[in-house]
Protein backbone atom coordinates (compact mmCIF):
# COMPACT_ATOMS: atom_id res chain seq x y z
CA UNK A 1 0.00 0.00 0.00
CA UNK A 2 1.40 3.57 -0.98
CA UNK A 3 1.19 6.13 1.93
CA UNK A 4 0.22 9.68 1.16
CA UNK A 5 2.62 12.29 1.27
CA UNK A 6 2.02 14.16 3.91
CA UNK A 7 0.36 17.72 3.29
CA UNK A 8 2.11 20.66 4.82
CA UNK A 9 -0.87 22.85 6.42
CA UNK A 10 0.00 26.21 8.58
CA UNK A 11 -1.85 26.44 11.66
CA UNK A 12 -5.15 27.94 12.52
CA UNK A 13 -5.77 30.82 14.02
CA UNK A 14 -9.23 32.65 14.84
CA UNK A 15 -10.07 36.36 12.97
CA UNK A 16 -8.55 38.86 14.95
CA UNK A 17 -9.19 42.86 14.14
CA UNK A 18 -5.92 43.96 12.03
CA UNK A 19 -4.92 47.13 11.53
CA UNK A 20 -4.06 48.35 7.81
CA UNK A 21 -0.67 46.95 7.92
CA UNK A 22 -1.76 44.03 9.04
CA UNK A 23 -0.94 43.86 13.46
CA UNK A 24 -3.51 42.77 15.64
CA UNK A 25 -4.82 45.95 17.39
CA UNK A 26 -4.86 44.45 20.91
CA UNK A 27 -1.44 44.67 20.48
CA UNK A 28 -1.31 48.52 19.36
CA UNK A 29 -4.10 48.81 22.27
CA UNK A 30 -3.65 52.39 24.09
CA UNK A 31 -1.23 53.70 21.43
CA UNK A 32 -2.03 56.70 19.57
CA UNK A 33 -0.29 58.46 16.86
CA UNK A 34 4.20 57.93 16.61
CA UNK A 35 4.25 55.82 19.59
CA UNK A 36 1.42 53.49 17.45
CA UNK A 37 3.46 53.74 14.20
CA UNK A 38 6.35 53.14 16.20
CA UNK A 39 5.52 49.79 17.62
CA UNK A 40 3.96 48.40 14.54
CA UNK A 41 7.07 49.09 12.65
CA UNK A 42 8.70 47.24 15.60
CA UNK A 43 6.70 43.85 15.11
CA UNK A 44 6.55 43.92 11.50
CA UNK A 45 10.65 44.34 11.25
CA UNK A 46 10.99 41.57 13.92
CA UNK A 47 8.52 39.69 11.79
CA UNK A 48 10.17 39.72 8.65
CA UNK A 49 13.78 39.40 9.97
CA UNK A 50 12.87 35.94 12.06
CA UNK A 51 11.14 34.42 9.14
CA UNK A 52 14.36 34.88 6.71
CA UNK A 53 16.19 33.43 9.75
CA UNK A 54 18.25 37.22 10.70
CA UNK A 55 16.97 37.67 13.84
CA UNK A 56 19.76 36.79 16.78
CA UNK A 57 19.09 35.80 20.24
CA UNK A 58 20.79 39.17 21.22
CA UNK A 59 18.67 40.88 19.23
CA UNK A 60 15.68 38.71 20.32
CA UNK A 61 16.47 39.54 23.58
CA UNK A 62 16.78 43.08 23.62
CA UNK A 63 12.99 43.19 21.54
CA UNK A 64 11.61 41.04 24.83
CA UNK A 65 12.98 43.69 27.34
CA UNK A 66 12.08 46.39 25.37
CA UNK A 67 8.86 45.35 25.43
CA UNK A 68 8.70 43.91 28.78
CA UNK A 69 9.97 47.45 29.85
CA UNK A 70 6.91 49.38 27.77
CA UNK A 71 4.17 46.81 29.50
CA UNK A 72 5.77 47.96 33.18
CA UNK A 73 4.71 51.49 32.10
CA UNK A 74 0.76 50.70 31.14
Amino acid sequence: MKRKAATKTGRKFAPVAKSKRGVPLKYLAGLTGAARKKRESEILNASKKYKSGKLSKTAMNKLAKSRAKDAKKK
